[in-house]
């Protein structure tokens, strides 16, 4: 059962509740999905190289260590956008964390400053400083994965990607 935001505090499209992960910057809240604002993480299937050079699934990752982080807490969103698969974009929160912020800060996603006009920039020097998460080893950024992925249908046609054989 999703939990509604205060009529005073609540806007159009605000939701609270316990959340599933679907990716490293996709939840669902009882069957509505919100894409966390201002992130990109590495897709589920993308191979990031750790700082022992060797492949590992930087998305699952993310996308593990986000579920173990949240542990059954209710999450509050507050809606920014709308995307173009009909998602709900949104700053989501458990407690005072920004979950954006805390993904970004540990190395397992990044600001995307397309849209974040840098808002996590600050997370993302302490994370690149600290050679935390991906910034251990070498990666694709999830923008350009996809990308490459689409235009060759394959994501190792990627020829600077960092997880190719």
């Amino acid at each position: 059962m999703a939990v509604a935001l205060p009529a005073a505090s609540a806007a159009a499209g605000d939701i609270a509740g316990q959340a599933s992960v679907i990716d490293g910057d996709t939840l669902d809240i009882h069957g509505t999905r919100v894409r966390l604002w201002g992130i990109d993480a590495p897709e589920s299937d993308q191979l990031c190289r750790g700082d022992d050079s060797l492949p590992y699934r930087c998305g699952a990752t993310a996308a593990n260590k986000l579920d173990a982080f949240i542990d059954r807490r209710p999450v509050h969103c507050r809606q920014r956008d709308i995307d173009r698969y009909g998602r709900i974009v949104a700053t989501c929160v458990i407690g005072d964390t920004d979950i954006g912020e805390w993904l970004v800060g540990r190395g397992l996603a990044l600001d995307w400053p397309r849209y974040s006009g840098g808002h996590y920039a600050a997370a993302q020097r302490g994370a690149e400083s600290g050679a935390l998460g991906i910034w251990a080893g070498s990666f694709v950024e999830p923008w350009r994965y996809r990308t490459c992925r689409a235009a060759n249908g394959r994501p190792a046609a990627c020829s600077d990607d960092p997880a190719r054989p």
